[in-house]
């Protein structure tokens, strides 16, 4: 999307892992999602700062409200919604994922979905169903939304310098 759009593209689990220096996995294993949280905000807050581009974010991003705040008030969030079935064909091979390495990961899903989809429509600007469409088409909506909202993709966008 970010290459559609001319924007720079970041992944927040990436810059996580970049400073942690190690796998999300291992610190989560090494010390706890609580302390986890606490990184992943601070990481949230200068990227939603300072990234002018497109920034994908961790599942459980939202469950801090100070991210919903920083997220919403900073950009324009999209909440590209999965069933948990969907998520589960996509995921069930990837043992990165320590909130699934449990002995049904479907229920947890589940249970995730549940919890989480209140606060992702919360912070969302727009929210789009990933399971019907194409790639293509779902990223010709968003883009689509994004226009009507006033974002022109053919103007060249660079980002801040950084204080």
């Amino acid at each position: 999307m970010g290459r559609r759009l001319g924007l720079p593209f970041l992944d927040s689990d990436s810059v996580i892992e970049q400073r942690l220096g190690c796998s999300i996995r291992e610190f989560f294993d090494r010390e706890g999602e609580e302390r986890f949280r606490d990184i992943e905000q601070n990481v949230l807050d200068d990227l939603s700062k300072y990234h002018h581009g497109v920034l994908s974010t961790g599942g459980g991003s939202v469950l801090r409200e100070a991210n919903r705040q920083h997220l919403h008030a900073r950009g324009k969030v999209v909440y590209l919604r999965s069933s948990p079935e969907e998520v589960f064909r996509r995921l069930k091979h990837d043992m990165q994922r320590p909130l699934l390495q449990v002995s049904d990961p479907l229920e947890r899903l589940e249970n995730l979905f549940n919890s989480r989809d209140p606060l992702y429509r919360e912070v969302a600007h727009y929210v789009f169903d990933t399971g019907r469409p194409s790639i293509n088409k779902l990223l010709n909506a968003i883009i689509a939304a994004l226009e009507l909202d006033g974002f022109d993709s053919h103007v060249p966008h660079h980002p801040p310098n950084r204080p």
